[in-house]
């Protein structure tokens, strides 16, 4: 069972901070790392660890960062015969800033992830015909997210689309074609310019969405867990309580997790009980891809909660 993933890479320039500045004023921050990250990139590095074929469609610069990050794809036993350099062009990075509550504020410059077009689906055709899944998300041309779709459709590939970052002109008509549709509870704000400020205008604004044709709707709420929501069932997936450090990159992990679990036996809740405790364990270490852990210490986890560590 293989996975194919169609989407961004990052750069993440992490600084942990006490408070941001204000305006015109210069503080001190305690620490700062640089980690591989971008929203795709980290769905592929989490599935990977847990033990999933992956192969990775992006586009990096040709600078030291991009060969940095073609090197971890390769550490990581990812596919990257379709990972290209683009000439003359910067990596994508990420500066990112985690205060002291664990709470991130991100920036993100594409740079060479804007070049990732839909006649790279065409190119990558002959191996991405022999995955079962695909996994989207929004940090690339959004023609080259619905050409992805299309493809998939054509050939019966699974889909999942993360709308991170959301957009307010998504075209759902194509989010339907999906399987799975993975939203944070701001990006179903975004989406659907409704409340999400509580369960029940949650459920109204995925309702919405629902209606247009939806198939399967998975709302992650952080640390109030996830909902799964078709047009007749609701199921509230509890979350697992940890002592949070870095929450960078939880989502992604929540999602190449999902993926990972579900392609093996297509059980939807077992899938989403594993993110969700996947997710947690990320959050416990500092970084993104960095954090995420690998079958043994995924399964070492697991055991702690069941002994109440």
């Amino acid at each position: 069972m293989k996975i194919a993933v169609i989407g961004s890479n990052m750069v993440d320039l992490i600084t942990y901070i006490d408070q941001m500045p204000k305006q015109g004023e210069t503080l001190e921050a305690p620490e700062f790392e640089i980690g591989c990250g971008g929203k795709g990139a980290n769905q592929a590095v989490a599935a990977a660890k847990l033990g999933s074929e992956v192969m990775m469609l992006t586009k990096v610069g040709d600078d030291l960062f991009g060969q940095n990050t073609i090197n971890n794809f390769n550490k990581m036993g990812i596919d990257t015969q379709y990972v290209k350099i683009i000439k003359n062009m910067s990596s994508g990075v990420a500066p990112i800033f985690v205060d002291k509550n664990s709470q991130n504020r991100i920036l993100i410059i594409k740079g060479a992830n804007n070049y990732l077009l839909p006649q790279d689906i065409v190119d990558a055709k002959d191996s991405l015909t022999q995955c079962n899944l695909i996994i989207l998300q929004l940090e690339v041309p959004i023609q080259t997210v619905y050409a992805a779709i299309d493809f998939a459709v054509q050939h019966k590939i699974e889909i999942i689309l993360n709308p991170a970052p959301a957009i307010k002109n998504l075209d759902i008509s194509y989010a339907c074609k999906c399987d799975f549709f993975i939203p944070n509870e701001t990006e179903l704000e975004i989406l659907t310019n409704m409340p999400v400020n509580s369960k029940d205008a949650i459920y109204k604004a995925g309702k919405v969405l629902l209606d247009k044709g939806l198939k399967n709707l998975i709302i992650t709420l952080g640390s109030q867990g996830s909902i799964w929501m078709t047009k007749n069932e609701i199921h509230q997936i509890d979350p697992i309580k940890v002592n949070a450090i870095d929450t960078s990159g939880a989502g992604d992990a929540f999602i190449g997790c999902f993926a990972s679990e579900y392609i093996k036996n297509r059980n939807i809740i077992k899938a989403l009980n594993k993110a969700s405790a996947y997710s947690a364990a990320s959050v416990t270490q500092k970084g993104t891809q960095r954090s995420y852990p690998d079958n043994k210490q995924f399964n070492e986890f697991l055991s702690s909660l069941t002994k109440g560590d």
